[in-house]
């Protein structure tokens, strides 16, 4: 079993395109609309089969549509992993991606940097440290 695609409901399909495909890098992979049926619109990082939806808010086929689709910005965190999360910080920041930290975060795990798409949906910039993981201390009295 595989994961395939995730749905992030955005405000503006063509927007988010733009974001995702210009300031992210990722492919455009689908985007047709079958008559009586809201616009498909998928993309991907390249190289990876996993595609993101861009859902119109409020978008339905039947009319009913459900309250996880409605409003843009509820969407689950994803982490990005990465090979160089300062490098591709600056790169994003300079793009007008804005950043919750003013630099990434360095721990013995490694380096991430939290952002949200224009539509307010989380993501996480994430760099793995090489190494083994750090050690994890033992609870006492359990």
């Amino acid at each position: 079993m595989q994961l395939s695609h995730v749905t992030l409901v955005v405000k503006d399909q063509t927007t988010a395109l733009e974001f995702y495909t210009r300031t992210l890098g990722f492919e455009r992979r689908a985007d047709y609309t079958l008559p009586g049926h809201p616009r498909w619109l998928t993309v991907g990082p390249k190289g990876q089969p996993l595609e993101l939806v861009l859902w119109a808010a409020g978008a339905a086929s039947d009319g009913v549509v459900p309250a996880s689709l409605r409003d843009p910005g509820n969407g689950t965190g994803m982490v990005l992993e990465v090979d160089d999360c300062r490098r591709l910080f600056a790169e994003l920041k300079a793009k007008g991606v804005r950043f919750k930290e003013e630099t990434p975060l360095v721990a013995a795990w490694g380096v991430a940097a939290h952002f949200t798409d224009p539509d307010g949906n989380p993501f996480t910039l994430h760099e793995t440290a090489s190494g083994p993981p750090p050690a994890v201390p033992a609870r006492s009295g359990a």
